[in-house]
């Protein structure tokens, strides 16, 4: 990536990476933009230089996010090109930890904190990644998006509902703000992948950015143009920006998950890799005892 730093309404240079994109064929040269390209093992790259117009105060922090983005994007649909079922026989769980992780969260008193939601495939990898982000306090893995009352887990995976996994995000908005969880938000997954993230597939997997104001509305779709007009992935974003109505919490075993289940298989080939991917590309956000 380009070190060259951007200006308002300057221009976007997307570098030139190189990765193995056996999921995704190769893309031929666009002839209407100026564009160079580098041929690498499986795909056509290219330096692409795109006009950022303004878009308001949030114009410079959001397009020093998307410099990073880029290869994240590529990076991401290279996690599996075959599904992998994560179901109920997967949930290897430590009961003593569950137990205990349980009455932790209820000690807490979180009623000073924001709340922001987002769905972007499977819940333990979610929860994980703003677990890990400054400014989070907590972290909850539940259902949203949906019309049904009470959800359970086999019903939401087994795609018996409306509803998508998604996550509850407390956070200190002096320490982090709602523009920097969107910033997470994309760029801790593939937006750009209909109903599927990674070896999960199925609508309960869908993309959702949810909004509780006009504010947070116009924050999600100011970045998802920014996204579109330095096309950062090769594909159109799919993900649906929805207003909140309402969240369930997921079965107590689902809770951390990721850190409680450290020899669960999912864990191991998709959860810990999506979470470092994060790590790498964001470390100014991580909480310095990030696990």
């Amino acid at each position: 990536m380009s070190d060259e730093s951007f200006q308002p309404g300057g221009h976007l240079i997307v570098g030139t990476y190189t990765l193995s994109m056996k999921c995704m064929g190769d893309h031929s040269p666009n002839p209407k933009k100026k564009e160079r390209h580098v041929k690498t093992a499986d795909l056509l790259l290219y330096f692409t230089f795109v006009r950022l117009p303004p878009v308001g105060p949030l114009t410079q922090k959001m397009k020093i996010m998307l410099q990073k983005l880029m290869p994240l994007a590529l990076a991401l649909l290279t996690i599996s090109c075959h599904s992998k079922p994560k179901n109920d026989k997967m949930a290897e769980t430590v009961v003593s930890k569950t137990e205990e992780t349980k009455t932790e969260k209820q000690k807490k008193d979180l009623s000073q904190f924001e709340t922001a939601y987002f769905a972007s495939g499977c819940f333990w990898c979610v929860e994980a990644i703003y677990e890990s982000v400054e400014g989070v306090e907590e972290v909850i893995s539940g259902y949203s998006g949906g019309k049904e009352k009470n959800p359970t887990y086999k019903q939401v995976s087994y795609g018996k509902t409306t509803h998508a996994e998604a996550v509850e995000v407390y956070y200190d908005p002096k320490v982090v703000s709602f523009e920097t969880l969107v910033t997470v938000f994309f760029g801790s997954h593939d937006p750009t992948t209909l109903n599927r993230q990674g070896p999960d597939r199925g609508a309960q997997y869908r993309s959702i950015a949810f909004y509780k104001n006009d504010s947070e509305k116009q924050i999600i779709e100011a970045f998802i143009k920014g996204l579109e007009e330095a096309e950062v992935y090769p594909s159109k974003i799919v993900t649906q920006v929805k207003r909140f109505k309402k969240f369930y919490k997921a079965e107590d075993y689902h809770q951390d998950y990721e850190k409680l289940n450290p020899g669960n298989r999912y864990v191991q080939q998709v959860s810990v890799p999506r979470l470092n991917r994060f790590k790498e590309r964001f470390p100014q956000l991580l909480k310095k005892e990030a696990h």
